[in-house]
């Protein structure tokens, strides 16, 4: 197995929430020199330097300082998110009926809701435990299916394969356990788990995730079937070539969104002023004025990565016939008339481009005109930061369900890419 896919399917692997992904890029980029830079001191950064900061202990911005100056060149930036839809759970939800123990959920983002049901389920996030000093956090993973939310028999349910509409309030409840004892034997788990008080856990927030590892599938093992590939297969892609900078001449930055999935409305989604504020840092850092970081933006260029969908050879009739990608045919442009894609004339022939450069073929995505496309980071940060941007992705089916797959080729080809951009 090539070394990138073994590498993707690892990250993939420990990725079990936002916050398990954060910490697996940070340590990435430790691993390879980049030094961390707390939010709340003076930057220090020199030329040729690498360093991240982490926001909210999910998203982070990582770069590699240019050689050339920054005003004039500008920055290479490329982003995606780290979050996927998913379902949290609601601690003070759990009930013990019968001896079977089940927890409340809320749906984050927009999952396929029936591909979670009847499949082994693991529980991970990040607690809030109390000490005689305060808090500290600490993260949770049990590494071990704990959960499962099961279907009614169809002999109970028989409209079931005509489509169902699930209620998230009353038949989405995970269950956790058929013998419990104990007010809430989760709290109890996740104390024995960090070896601390049940008392001393404060708050938390859990995730479920699908606990089946990502596997290679097909007579070629040419694809992937994961959860989150949107959009963690991206984010490995960017962050596979910033680890690869080395003394680029224009300041290289790599952005890993959280939250992308719910709107990008929090302090460290997209929608913030995150990224403003540290590329004004940046510059600032540098001994430069507001009006260079302001030169800085005029002369920058973002990749905002995201993944696209692939055309599905049994819904033939949902795509727009002259733009539907296929698996491992390359990485896809997306545009859109609305701009729910920043993609535009000029920024998709600098990334057609690249690709040149990089000999990697392209393809390019346009939803049907009676259909309407999602949203991305993309015109998010154009808008907000006035960045020439363009919209692209590898092509994958079944997006948002708790099983997807994409091509082993698409993610070398765009790692491939992404790293002459960085140079």
């Amino acid at each position: 197995m090539d070394n990138l896919i073994k590498d993707l399917l690892a990250f993939l692997s420990v990725s079990k929430s936002s916050f398990f992904a954060s910490l697996a890029i940070q340590k990435r980029l430790e691993q390879a020199g980049f030094i961390c830079l707390p939010e709340n001191k003076p930057f220090k950064i020199n030329k040729g330097g690498k360093y991240y900061i982490c926001r909210q202990g999910t998203t982070i911005v990582a770069f590699v300082i240019g050689s050339e100056q920054i005003s004039q060149a500008g920055f290479n930036l490329a982003g995606s998110h780290i979050d996927y839809p998913c379902f949290k759970l609601k601690p003070q939800s759990i009930k013990t009926d019968k001896g079977i123990t089940k927890i409340g959920v809320e749906v984050y983002g927009s999952p396929i809701i029936s591909t979670w049901l009847d499949r082994e389920l693991g529980i991970a996030g990040k607690v809030i435990v109390k000490t005689a000093k305060g808090y500290k956090i600490e993260y949770v993973d049990f590494q071990k299916p704990v959960a499962i939310i099961p279907n009614v028999a169809l002999h109970l349910n028989r409209e079931v394969n005509k489509g169902f509409a699930y209620n998230p309030q009353t038949q989405l409840n995970a269950i956790l356990s058929v013998s419990s004892n104990g007010i809430n034997p989760l709290y109890s788990s996740i104390a024995k788990e960090l070896k601390v008080k049940e008392e001393q856990i404060a708050e938390s927030d859990l995730y479920l995730y699908d606990f089946t590892i990502p596997k290679l599938l097909g007579l070629k093992q040419e694809m992937i079937a994961a959860q989150g590939l949107d959009n963690l297969a991206m984010t490995h892609a960017i962050l596979s070539a910033i680890l690869k900078c080395e003394k680029p001449q224009k300041t290289a930055v790599a952005i890993f969104f959280d939250n992308e999935e719910i709107g990008s409305q929090t302090s460290q989604g997209a929608n913030s002023l995150l990224l403003e504020e540290i590329l004004e840092r940046i510059c600032l850092s540098q001994n430069n004025s507001r009006e260079d970081f302001y030169l800085a933006l005029r002369n920058s260029f973002f990749i905002s990565a995201d993944v696209a969908n692939a055309w599905h050879p049994s819904f033939a009739e949902k795509y727009e016939p002259d733009y539907a990608p296929l698996i491992n045919k390359g990485p896809v442009i997306k545009f859109d008339a609305y701009h729910r894609y920043a993609s535009d004339a000029e920024s998709s022939y600098r990334f057609i481009q690249l690709c040149e450069k990089a000999n990697v073929p392209y393809q390019k995505f346009l939803v049907r005109s009676d259909a309407t496309s999602g949203v991305t980071i993309g015109p998010i940060l154009a808008s907000r930061l006035g960045l020439q941007t363009v919209d692209i992705g590898n092509p994958i089916w079944a997006m948002h369900s708790i099983r997807e797959t994409g091509g082993t080729e698409d993610h070398k080809y765009l790692v491939k890419v992404l790293r002459n951009y960085f140079i």
